[in-house]
């Protein structure tokens, strides 16, 4: 089969495009042919060697977090999947996983799901992981009520626009901050409330006007948590998750954090169990099935083109989820 792997960490130009040999399966697993993945943040990082996997990466790793496609073969315990059904999984790449970049792809039964009809697989793959962050953020962490207000820094990336979308499904009052036009028209259009331009609007000032109490969630999706910032915000009882930040360490205040009994949450979809994975699956699926749920897509290119997708992935040259089909 062909497959996009590496031999050591680097730069983008350690990817190679070649044939590796079609991978076996173990009783609880299944065989995918992949037809559709994405390029994530995280898979640069491990790519790059700046996310240290424990236990290491295998030789040569098959790169990629995600991927839908049709099951080819299941083992001899998996009752729940069939040869020809649609699938679709988040969990490979990590853990001493091989990922998803390639023809076939080897997925453990408990991680794998069945994908919603009438979606196409370029369309599924775009929402996977983003929909995955965003879902298990806003029940497990955040808690989001219908009665709650959110603010999300950073309403433009792939993550915020699942946020956006998935916040307004149940119920909630969605701000966010984002800059200029074109992304402030997209997140109107998934459904924003309020949408501040943080390159030109005062946020604190415009906060105390729309969320007079602060918002019950502050969901952060910048690289460098401004804690200040963000606890100023907050409502009584409020909640600050993060998404990002590894190897920052920004002052903290401390004091108005537990005056107001305040909470903040890590949200990690590598941590989270199959329980958790499952119910996020569930919740993806139901809104693809209710069009609910969509993503930016900014570039769909082969499959035999990741070192390029990853170049563009960190020139950030494009806005909006690349894919890459079989």
């Amino acid at each position: 089969m062909k497959a996009a792997f590496i031999k050591k960490t680097g730069t983008p130009d350690v990817i190679e495009w070649g044939d590796l040999p079609i991978p076996d399966i173990k009783d609880d697993e299944v065989l995918v042919k992949v037809s559709a993945v994405t390029v994530n943040p995280i898979d640069t990082y491990i790519r790059s060697g700046k996310y240290k996997q424990n236990p290491p990466l295998p030789q040569p790793y098959i790169i990629g977090r995600d991927l839908v496609g049709t099951v080819s073969r299941v083992g001899a315990n998996v009752k729940d999947f069939k040869p020809g059904e649609r699938v679709w999984t988040i969990s490979l790449g990590a853990g001493g996983k091989q990922g998803s970049f390639a023809e076939y792809a080897v997925v453990s039964r408990d991680f794998l799901y069945h994908a919603p009809k009438d979606v196409a697989d370029v369309d599924l793959a775009a929402v996977l992981l983003t929909g995955a962050t965003a879902s298990l953020g806003l029940i497990r962490d955040a808690m989001l009520k219908s009665t709650d207000t959110i603010f999300i820094n950073g309403g433009g990336g792939s993550v915020a626009s699942a946020l956006i979308q998935l916040s307004k499904g149940r119920g909630s009052r969605v701000i966010v901050s984002t800059s200029g036009k074109e992304k402030a028209e997209w997140c109107k259009s998934i459904g924003a409330d309020i949408i501040y331009d943080y390159k030109k609007d005062n946020i604190q000032e415009l906060i105390k006007q729309d969320a007079p109490d602060g918002v019950n969630v502050f969901w952060d999706t910048s690289r460098t948590p401004n804690f200040d910032f963000a606890v100023s915000l907050l409502a009584n009882k409020g909640r600050l998750i993060l998404i990002a930040g590894a190897g920052v360490e920004p002052p903290f205040p401390v004091g108005p954090f537990y005056h107001k009994e305040c909470t903040m949450k890590g949200c990690n979809t590598l941590r989270a169990n199959k329980v958790e994975l499952r119910q996020c699956a569930d919740v993806i699926n139901l809104c693809l099935e209710k069009n609910q749920l969509k993503s930016k897509i900014a570039k769909v290119l082969p499959l035999s083109d990741t070192a390029t997708a990853h170049a563009l992935m960190e020139s950030s040259e494009v806005w909006g989820k690349i894919v890459l089909t079989v």
